[in-house]
């Protein structure tokens, strides 16, 4: 089976220095892009992140200081990653809140634009969630009756992936070989304002946070009642495309 497409669909993982989207760089991306005629180009990169490996992230995904000392740094390859999703929707598996953020954000870094405007993101790991709440090896267990061989690599991660969808497809006949809809149907149930899903809208259409101890207020509320609580939130780890939303929410640009 193939996906039915109306544009090429990249389905990418990351391997990266921790989990912090604001400060962690990439070390490995893999990246799998599949054309309208269902053939498939493949890439994995190892890249220097130009900052230490923790030890505690390397034994998840066993990419090394020594691995990626001579890898090219992000800055060198950010042309040919931006080429191969260039006019494409995405995928991948916890993309929506993990991969695409701090990808864009080592775009920002070299700076290069990752837009996400024209693009429909689906997350396989919250259609997995809404139909079989489990892992990525559960899923490819229990979809495709397979063992995840090197799980954590990001080429094994990407490539399972993929099938879980195609497997996904298959099985439940309320999910449709579309992307527009399942673009729509692997986003939260809350509409994110921001790609890292920290603000949010209300069921009364306005701009809420979605963390923190003022989770559920609204920001502009907020942002009138205590002035320094934005200049914190615009100097801590937050990705840039959350900081854009909070001063556009500030400046009155956004409602």
């Amino acid at each position: 089976m193939n996906l039915k497409l109306t544009k090429p669909i990249v389905f990418f993982d990351l391997e990266t220095t921790g989990i912090n989207i604001s400060y962690d760089r990439i070390v490995e991306i893999s990246i799998l892009k599949v054309s309208l005629d269902g053939s498939k180009i493949s890439k994995t990169i190892l890249i220097n992140p130009e900052i230490p490996i923790p030890s505690a992230a390397s034994k998840v995904h066993n990419i090394f200081d020594k691995d990626v000392k001579n890898a090219p740094k992000f800055v060198d390859v950010a042309g040919e990653i931006k080429h191969l999703f260039q006019d494409s929707d995405v995928a991948g598996y916890n993309s929506n809140r993990f991969d695409v953020p701090l990808l864009m954000q080592e775009f920002e870094r070299v700076g290069l634009e990752f837009d996400v405007t024209n693009r429909k993101f689906v997350d396989v790991q919250t259609i997995f969630h809404k139909k079989e709440p489990r892992t990525l090896k559960a899923a490819l267990k229990f979809y495709c009756n397979k063992e995840l061989i090197d799980a954590h690599s990001a080429e094994a991660d990407t490539i399972a992936t993929y099938e879980i969808l195609l497997a996904q497809i298959e099985k439940y006949e309320d999910l449709e070989n579309n992307i527009d809809f399942l673009s729509s149907f692997s986003q939260e149930k809350t509409k994110k304002l921001d790609i890292a899903g920290r603000i949010v809208l209300s069921e009364e259409g306005v701009a809420v946070f979605n963390f923190g101890k003022h989770k559920g207020l609204e920001v502009k509320k907020v942002f009138e009642q205590q002035p320094n609580y934005y200049n914190w939130l615009i100097n801590a780890d937050f990705p840039s495309n959350t900081k854009q939303i909070f001063t556009k929410i500030k400046l009155d640009q956004l409602k």
